[in-house]
């Protein structure tokens, strides 16, 4: 097999992914649903499969990175998919928030063909992407970790092996949950400055830096202020996540109130038009209600 990576999915992450490892030599074999999507990514150097398939016969690795646990499915065991045409030596890293009994299987699955799979989900968002600093967390056999660690690395700086295969997965949902309350908490924040007739930017700039310091408040809040709902992580995804979430703490006897009023506000939101906005679009609910 020559060192050439299938790369699989080219969304609002994945396309920056996509770029790092071209930038970094990688021969990147590519293919998602909508060709014109990835039109930059060809002028690079990419080479277009007609199939997911195709991106995987002969390549090194493979790397997902889609919307569903059901399109995961679909590109791994396909006619037309990863397994039908990878090589047995393969590494491949599906690096979508999937569920982690589908990681399990498709470990699993993989074994059996002689083709090494891991979960490895990302966090970090459009920035992170683009500025090639996701945090990885990493499933699988840890024999077979450091076969694909130069390759995460061309994506990320906080790569972490966290055990078996699903394990991956499962620290995505801790990730998940520990933002639906970031986010709920930063919307009524931000909700309260306005009502009591405050400026937002300079709320922002004193307790950015205290105790109520984070990720979403230094990165997100400066987009609900400006009312920027882009997506850096669109909504219907996070719901996605928190309901992966949620049906895998209910298998563990494990109450999450916190995390199911996330995903209540965010139903409310995907209900009335915003799936495609990105998260931070949660403001709306407290300041159009």
């Amino acid at each position: 097999m020559s060192k050439s990576i299938g790369f699989i999915g080219t969304g609002v992450m994945g396309k920056s992914m996509c770029g790092h490892l071209l930038d970094a030599g990688y021969e990147v074999k590519l293919y998602t649903r909508t060709r014109e999507k990835a039109a930059p990514l060809l002028e690079r150097g990419a080479k277009w499969c007609e199939t997911p398939g195709e991106a995987a016969a002969g390549s090194s690795y493979v790397i997902t990175m889609v919307g569903y646990p059901e399109d995961v499915t679909e590109v791994y065991q396909s006619a037309d998919g990863i397994f039908a045409h990878a090589e047995p030596g393969t590494h491949c890293v599906d690096m979508t928030t999937s569920t982690p009994k589908l990681a399990a299987a498709l470990y699993e699955e993989g074994k059996k063909r002689g083709v090494s799979v891991f979960d490895a989900p990302v966090s970090g968002g459009d920035i992170g992407a683009k500025e090639k600093r996701l945090a990885i967390m990493v499933g699988g056999n840890e024999e077979d970790f450091d076969s694909i660690l130069p390759v995460l690395e061309c994506m990320g700086t906080n790569i972490v092996y966290q055990g078996p295969a699903g394990s991956g997965q499962h620290t995505k949902m801790c990730n998940q949950i520990a933002i639906a309350g970031t986010m709920t908490g930063a919307g009524e924040s931000l909700a309260y400055a306005y009502k009591a007739g405050l400026d937002p930017e300079k709320v922002l700039q004193s307790i950015e830096t205290g105790a109520a310091g984070s990720w979403t408040l230094s990165n997100l809040v400066p987009r609900m202020i400006r009312e920027d709902y882009s997506p850096g992580f669109f909504i219907k995804h996070f719901i996605k996540d928190m309901g992966i979430a949620i049906e895998a703490a209910e298998e563990m006897s494990l109450e999450t109130p916190g995390l199911r009023l996330a995903r209540d506000i965010y139903d409310h939101l995907a209900e009335n038009g915003g799936g495609d906005e990105g998260t931070q679009a949660i403001i709306r609910y407290y300041t159009e209600a």
